[in-house]
């Protein structure tokens, strides 16, 4: 390990970027001689200087030659393309810098600290401000690269027969939501939006961009929202939609047991009753850990059935303990899919009250004959009662788990999210048979029936409406298509799961970088092109997008300084942001008043 840090110290200081203890001037001069317009002799009208940083050299001054014409007043000042080809105009990081950063930041999930360090190894200081600043900037360009190859993806994705348009949103509390569309045969992100809300309205735009670039789709996979579905029914009028299957369980187990789910969770909330579980296990700790025979104990019991004389005193209190671990474990007996998935709050309940039950069948058995054993058990006991004594969390007990016994059904039927399974949220439900999954459904829809004639309950009656309402889009036949190599049969996936994985993706890079849990004031920040950077990991992408150039640098270079700076400042408009002029006013406190004495000046004038 010594050796292999002293050669990396070593190729790093013989480095180009460390080559030159002052930093050298490199003169720039343009190509053309002559003005296009009357073909005279171009003169030298200035020289202008400026700082440049590249990742090859480092820090480095720059002497331009600027040449204009004295003959035919056309007013063309020409640089040096050579140095444009290098560094933006208006900036001195060169296009090595910014691509660097923006595959570090995006790529490798690297913080600005970090991306300051790395580029001052290879002699390049700069500011976090400019980090973020060369991160926007860096999406820009790509945004703009992605839209200018359109036609070129559109060929690319023709060759597997279409696209397949996968479409969803996420958001944060008090954010807008970033709206993202995916091809999930060649895994392109085609665009992105940030939208105020799922409304159709803003959805329109969006989608109707997507058809005027990439042409339209084979089919689109959706959740149930309303305004997704009105807007790719206008846009994409004809094209068959899909329902994703994971968000269908989801909205339909929601529906059914929803209201049940959160009387449980509020009365759990009123009672308090995991705080003063682990208060006590926090005590019963103590006692345990400083006797760590207890434990072999209390595995001789639960795994052998014996008790060990030497541990007849505190058995009851290690048992009452590991009662309560018990307990609380039932908080954590999901399989990461989450409600109405994952029920933790009434997996929790049932082993309260089974608790409470069992509890009151110990506290009678006295190991030595002597009741104060048994103190811990009367004592859990007693913060137990209060939840077996609440008629309306039992009631609302009794009510979810025929429920849940019904939702789990579809479930199996449907083989998605499988109540045994593991695979959480990574179960995209692939590799099963479209239309035995529909007879399945079709067995449990005639057992679904009969539980609405036998319930008095009219979640079940919307759970028969929704799953007739959605079945054509649920199990709709597999698309033929017609490609350069002959037909081929595309069944698309029946999940959106390629987009919440994305989502995820995007939320852990997130906290990677900032440590924060919250992705809300990122959205607001981001440029609604950040998705496309999930395009570099994709090659094929990357072929089509370079076409004949070797790197992002040269592709950059040849878009035009305007055209990113008049997107880059549309970017950074946000509409919820307060004008600075507003802002003064309403940090006054007496704003109310100000406001109805200047109407009453103006009304008795």
């Amino acid at each position: 390990m010594l050796l292999r840090a002293l050669l990396d110290r070593m190729l790093q200081a013989i480095s180009p970027a460390m080559l030159f203890v002052d930093k050298p001037t490199i003169p720039f001069t343009p190509k053309r001689k002559f003005c296009p317009c009357c073909n005279a002799k171009l003169k030298v009208q200035k020289t202008r200087e400026k700082e440049v940083f590249t990742l090859h050299i480092g820090g480095f001054e720059t002497c331009e030659t600027v040449l204009d014409c004295e003959c035919c007043g056309c007013f063309v000042n020409y640089g040096s393309e050579e140095l444009l080809d290098i560094v933006p105009k208006g900036s001195q990081y060169g296009y090595d810098v910014m691509v660097y950063i923006g595959k570090a930041m995006f790529c490798r999930h690297r913080c600005n600290r970090e991306i300051m360090i790395e580029l001052a190894a290879r002699n390049i200081p700069i500011s976090s401000g400019e980090i973020d600043y060369l991160a926007k900037k860096f999406v820009v360009y790509l945004s703009i690269v992605h839209s200018r190859n359109s036609g070129r993806i559109e060929a690319a994705m023709k060759l597997n027969g279409g696209y397949i348009f996968h479409l969803d949103s996420t958001c944060d509390k008090g954010s807008p939501m970033l709206m993202c569309g995916i091809d999930s045969i060649s895994d392109f992100v085609l665009g992105s939006i940030k939208i105020p809300s799922e409304k159709a309205d803003f959805i329109v735009p969006f989608l109707r961009k997507i058809k005027a670039m990439f042409g339209t789709p084979l089919a689109v996979v959706q959740d149930m929202g309303k305004g997704i579905m009105t807007a790719v029914e206008e846009v994409f009028h004809g094209v068959r939609i899909f329902i994703c299957h994971f968000h269908f369980l989801r909205d339909i187990g929601k529906d059914l047991f929803g209201n049940d789910y959160d009387v449980i969770r509020k009365r759990l909330r009123k009672h308090a009753i995991s705080s003063e579980l682990g208060n006590l296990k926090k005590s019963l700790a103590i006692i345990v850990n400083s006797n760590p025979d207890l434990i072999e104990g209390i595995y001789d019991c639960v795994e052998r059935g014996e008790i060990a004389d030497s541990a007849l005193e505190l058995m009851p209190l290690v048992s009452c303990y590991t009662l309560i671990l018990w307990i609380l474990e039932g908080k954590n007996q999901g399989n990461g899919y989450g409600f109405p998935f994952d029920r933790q709050y009434v997996d929790f309940t049932l082993r309260l009250l089974e608790g409470y039950r069992k509890l009151e069948e110990l506290k009678p058995l006295e190991l030595r004959g002597d009741w104060k054993d048994n103190k811990p058990f009367h004592k859990l006991s007693c913060k137990l009662e209060k939840i077996a004594n609440d008629t309306v969390l039992k009631s609302a007990i009794s009510r979810i788990q025929p429920k849940i016994n019904v939702f789990d059904k579809l479930r199996c039927a449907m083989r998605i999210a499988d109540p045994s399974g593991k695979k959480g949220l990574n179960d995209d439900g692939m590799g099963e048979n479209i239309r035995t999954i529909e007879v399945k459904v079709s067995e449990f829809r005639l057992l679904l029936i009969e539980y609405k004639k036998m319930a008095d309950d009219q979640g079940y009656e919307g759970f028969l409406i929704q799953l007739d309402k959605y079945w054509d889009k649920l199990f709709a036949d597999p698309i033929e298509v017609e490609t350069p190599t002959g037909k081929i049969t595309i069944q698309p996936q029946r999940t959106n799961n390629i987009l919440e994985h994305f989502f995820r993706d995007l939320k852990r890079a997130y906290i990677r970088r900032t440590g924060n849990n919250s992705i809300g004031k990122t959205i607001k920040a981001m440029i609604a092109g950040t998705p496309l950077v999930k395009n570099l990991d994709n090659q094929d992408y990357m072929k089509i997008i370079l076409g004949d150039k070797n790197s992002l640098e040269e592709v950059f270079a040849q878009i035009e300084s305007t055209t990113v700076g008049k997107m880059l400042k549309e970017s950074q408009i946000r509409d919820d942001e307060i004008p600075a002029r507003l802002k003064k006013i309403v940090a006054k406190k007496c704003l109310p008043d100000i406001i109805i004495n200047s109407f009453r000046k103006r009304l008795s004038a």
